[in-house]
């Protein structure tokens, strides 16, 4: 079984306008989420590669170091456009699975994406991870990888539950906390930094923050 990991990264820039941050602020707090979460996902075992899509050259080149697969989004015209060019990719080359994790989940651990994938025994899966406020999608495992299309930013999670669900009796929401915890707004940042999960990472973020 080959398992290849999707990570949509948006212009970081244009990213993360919820937060009361300057955009220098909001732009290394995204530099330092995408590369938290690359490297967590890199130091997992059964995760065979990572494909990162992004219009964003610093995002490509950041993640580099960790010989990912680039694809450039010229478009960038959301996450399911993106996701489409790493479905391409994949329609290509012989993988079994993916799953799609989001760029501002930087409290994910290797164990946690590893239950994931236990998770899915069967040859036909959709498992479906909810952002903490269940109004997204944190993580999404398709086996095989062109199982479903995407539907992010249409209240998704619920969306990907039931399309799953028309697809393969395989399907289930699976609620694992760490993956759960994103960074979309000022509330969410406090939230996450009275965790400190992970303090090393905290004390960046507190230092940007």
């Amino acid at each position: 079984m080959k398992i290849v990991a999707i990570i949509p990264v948006k212009t970081f820039s244009k990213s993360k306008t919820r937060l009361n941050l300057s955009l220098n602020q909001r732009e290394d707090l995204c530099r330092i989420m995408l590369e938290e979460v690359v490297e967590t996902i890199s130091n997992t075992k059964n995760i065979d590669k990572i494909i990162v899509v992004s219009k964003d050259e610093e995002a490509l080149k950041l993640t580099k170091k960790f010989d990912v697969i680039e694809i450039f989004d010229d478009d960038e015209s959301g996450v399911n456009h993106a996701v489409s060019l790493a479905d391409n990719y994949l329609a290509n080359n012989e993988w079994d699975t993916s799953i799609i994790f989001p760029q501002d989940i930087p409290f994910i651990q290797s164990e946690d994406i590893e239950d994931i994938i236990q998770f899915s025994k069967s040859t036909q899966s959709i498992l479906v991870i909810p952002s903490r406020r269940f109004d997204g999608t944190n993580a999404l495992l398709r086996r095989p990888h062109n199982l479903m299309k995407t539907h992010y930013d249409e209240d998704s999670y619920k969306i990907h539950l039931e399309i799953g669900k028309s697809m393969t009796s395989n399907t289930s929401l699976i609620l694992l906390r760490r993956i759960m915890l994103d960074i979309d707004n000022q509330e969410d940042l406090k939230f996450l930094l009275s965790h400190n999960e992970k303090p090393e990472f905290c004390t960046k973020i507190n230092q940007i923050c």
